[in-house]
């Protein structure tokens, strides 16, 4: 017992001592524990205000891009208004003209537009024809700027030459070089089969039959940068509306798509069976190619990857172009000349030897008049064919493209071997030749190698 009581003794005692000695660091230690945990809210509060500050500073964000958007709108809307206002000279604003013009944009987009303009039109005179000269060979191909303000053309003598529309005055000249000199040469040395100028009128490409393109700067025409790639000569350039994307044809059955944003090629599409005569593109991120003697068209969707294909059971189809995304004309070997939609694989129209009834050929019998041109204004009822037979034939497109009516005849002496309209739809252009631009199966001697520009009036206008 004793041995126990001694130490609960001195246990007591040692506790009453610890307990007094220490209570000022027990104290102490509260003390602390109670700023830590001061400290750790504090902590916490700090981080919670910094998600909150996190997630106002997103959600401003977001007010700001709804803002911008809604500023961008209304920036377009008064754009639009100071277009009409420019149109019509007026200092009141006509809203009405202003939703017009954006249901057409919708409308435009969709593919889905036809404008009235065919039935507006009077057969010009000869007042209305201008005749530019200049190229030593067959014309080949032209473009005209989106401004209207310059001419591009080049020719089987391997010169391009840049003209100023509204005087017809040549501004520059490359001419082309001999053969062997193709490494210090700036031009071509050989035919210039394409012709193809960007939106922004900042590029002008050119290909020829030495498989080569170049990419020009449209002011200065000093030449930026070459593209090779192609096995067989190029046929066909077209942009991408809007865009610097270019695609470009060639006899090897290819399209190649390049970026000139970055001069580099992106990729090359695979498909049709015989040479490409053809191409051309709007606004979607896609290409349409006529593949001669494989009697197709096809429509090279780039993003799906895949392509649409579209059989003339007639024959060759040597040109196309777009009238709208979901419309083009084609003209063929056969002189037919057909509307086509992107819904159906047949045609929605042919017209049969559209220019064979004018001309016969030398011997006395009738000769066959391939279309060797086609033209389309975009998002309207007007399109142009040219052949050999010294015309070119404006047609009227009907209601949704499901007939075709001729309008006029304008006299055109050789070969169209390119047809262009401005973007404004005032004026025809015509590259004209005494040959075809892919051989000289026959030669008109009576012609000039000369660029034709026929301006179109409207009814009420002379």
């Amino acid at each position: 017992m004793s041995f126990f009581i001694k130490e609960s003794g001195k246990s007591k005692t040692k506790n009453r001592k610890r307990t007094v000695a220490e209570k000022s660091q027990v104290k102490k230690k509260i003390k602390r524990q109670r700023n830590e945990e001061i400290e750790s809210d504090s902590d916490e509060s700090e981080n919670e205000r910094k998600v909150d500050d996190h997630i106002e500073a997103s959600e401003s964000e977001e007010e700001t891009v709804q803002e911008k958007r809604l500023r961008l709108t209304k920036l377009y809307l008064s754009q639009l208004e100071e277009e009409e206002r420019e149109k019509n000279e007026l200092k009141e604003i006509d809203e009405d003209a202003v939703a017009h013009r954006l249901k057409d944009e919708i409308l435009e987009q969709r593919g889905k537009l036809q404008r009235k303009v065919a039935e507006t039109l009077v057969a010009p005179s000869s007042d209305d024809i201008r005749i530019l000269r200049g190229h030593k060979l067959p014309l080949t191909c032209l473009v005209v700027s989106s401004d209207s303000q310059f001419i591009y053309s080049a020719s089987k003598d391997g010169a391009i030459i840049k003209w100023n529309f509204e005087t017809g005055k040549k501004i520059k000249v490359i001419a082309g070089g001999r053969k062997g000199t193709e490494e210090t040469h700036i031009g071509h040395t050989t035919h210039v089969l394409a012709l193809a100028i960007s939106t922004d009128n900042k590029f002008l490409a050119s290909g020829c039959k030495n498989k080569v393109i170049h990419i020009w700067n449209t002011q200065t025409m000093d030449r930026i940068h070459t593209f090779t790639g192609h096995r067989d000569s190029i046929s066909g350039l077209a942009f991408r509306k809007g865009t610097h994307q270019l695609f470009s044809a060639s006899h090897d059955r290819s399209v190649k798509v390049w970026n000139l944003d970055e001069m580099a090629y992106v990729e090359t599409l695979f498909g049709h069976q015989d040479s490409i005569t053809a191409i051309d593109s709007l606004t979607r991120d896609r290409a349409i190619t006529a593949g001669s003697r494989d009697n197709t068209i096809r429509i090279w969707k780039i993003p799906e990857e895949s392509q649409l294909v579209f059989k003339n059971q007639s024959g060759s189809i040597d040109c196309v172009r777009l009238i709208n995304e979901e419309h083009m004309i084609s003209g063929g070997e056969d002189g037919s000349v057909a509307i086509w939609s992107i819904m159906k694989k047949k045609p929605i129209v042919v017209v049969p030897k559209a220019h064979d009834n004018l001309t016969s050929s030398e011997g006395g019998l009738p000769q066959e008049n391939w279309i060797s041109s086609v033209a389309a204004l975009h998002n309207s009822d007007l399109v142009a064919t040219g052949s050999r037979d010294s015309f070119v034939r404006l047609w009227l497109c009907g209601a949704g493209y499901r007939s075709l009516t001729p309008l006029f005849n304008i006299p055109v002496m050789g070969t169209v071997n390119d047809l262009q309209f401005t973007s404004d739809g005032r004026h025809l252009l015509a590259a004209v030749g005494q040959e075809h631009k892919w051989g000289r199966w026959w030669r008109l001697k009576n012609a000039k190698n000369s660029i034709v520009i026929v301006k179109l009036n409207r009814k009420g206008e002379m």
